[in-house]
């Protein structure tokens, strides 16, 4: 699939947490989407939930469920007057609760969503926050949401693919290392090769699906003042700046380990595409401060493209009319920009 196939395909937004602000941003997104010359999407969701959701909520939504997937031609047309949906079953509403009895249909629409990718009958997938804890609750045996994309990858052939998160907002782009972990076990973690791994994935997303073709690459250090010379920890000198040769050696234009502290002011940001950082909020911290809320959560290593909005469900405010539709807005826009830029829409990494 090339990448003008690719983008003759629609996007789709997967459910997320019902309970949560998904739907309500979802929704809001799709009622602005001419002040806001949104991109048309698909949302896997179910029309009865959504009418009710949107009583409560006071909104004007004209819901259509669709049969069959048209393409971005034809969507459009329909996304003017209609937000169309894929229907995966009806669920309970219960805002501002993450009931366990519809996180079956929360995994359905994320499954659905990659298998229409993979057939070739959608170009990427947005998907809503999701609450980890009620997916528990029914079964769910993955850490997280990107991991199990990573799962679901194994459809492209082989095992699953390596899942990396980067934030990407509109003046920064940062990678952590090592993500949902304890900052004791940070270090431990940590070893050449799969750096190594990273910073070659992360080089070659940049290429083909932000369509930079040198990208420049900045290494944070782990320790204070990138260990300087060891004397504030050894991880900078014998595991970070090791990978980071290697990757030199095989081409790229990355530099590093570099002192954190001093590597996200505006200055500096000019001379980077990409932050790659040792621990979660070592990178989520700069680029959320920066942009909070259009910050978006890109997965790359994917033999498709992901985004997320870069905050949770919010179920305390679900329901309420305040929930802010920018993350989400900006993850579904970014999504279609992935698709025009993208020079392939198939496996990269196999």
């Amino acid at each position: 699939m090339n990448s003008s196939a690719l983008s003759s395909w629609p996007i789709l937004v997967s459910l997320g947490e019902p309970g949560g602000i998904g739907p309500e941003i979802v929704m809001r997104i799709w009622q602005n989407r001419f002040k806001n010359n949104t991109c048309p999407f698909i949302y896997l969701a179910n029309q009865d939930f959504l009418n009710k959701r949107a009583q409560d909520l006071k909104l004007n939504i004209n819901i259509i469920t669709l049969k069959d997937i048209p393409k971005t031609r034809e969507l459009t047309t329909v996304f003017t007057n209609f937000l169309p949906i894929l229907d995966i079953g009806p669920l309970k509403d219960t805002p501002g609760n993450a009931d366990a009895e519809n996180g079956p249909l929360v995994l359905k629409a994320i499954k659905t969503a990659v298998e229409l990718i993979h057939q070739q009958k959608a170009s990427a997938l947005v998907t809503a926050p999701i609450n980890k804890k009620s997916l528990y609750d029914c079964g769910f045996d993955h850490p997280g949401h990107t991991e199990y994309l990573g799962e679901l990858s194994k459809l492209w052939g082989g095992g699953p693919k390596r899942a990396i998160m980067m934030l990407a907002g509109p003046e920064l782009r940062t990678i952590p290392a090592t993500v949902h972990i304890p900052l004791k076990e940070v270090a431990a973690s940590l070893n050449s090769n799969n750096l190594l791994e990273l910073f070659l994935i992360s080089h070659k997303e940049m290429q083909m699906r932000f369509g930079i073709k040198s990208p420049r690459i900045v290494v944070t250090g782990l320790n204070p003042h990138a260990g300087e010379q060891g004397s504030m920890g050894k991880e900078d000198d014998e595991i970070i700046l090791p990978a980071i040769e290697k990757a030199q050696k095989a081409g790229l234009d990355i530099k590093g380990p570099l002192p954190a502290d001093t590597l996200f002011h505006a200055r500096k940001r000019k001379d980077y595409d990409v932050a790659i950082a040792m621990y979660h909020d070592q990178a989520l911290l700069p680029v959320k401060t920066i942009a909070f809320d259009e910050t978006v959560n890109v997965t790359l290593g994917l033999p498709f493209i992901r985004t997320s909005p870069d905050h949770g469900t919010a179920l305390d405010i679900a329901s309420k009319g305040i929930a802010e539709p920018k993350s989400m807005f900006s993850a579904i826009q970014m999504a279609h920009q992935m698709v025009q830029l993208s020079s392939n829409g198939q496996a990269y990494y196999k």
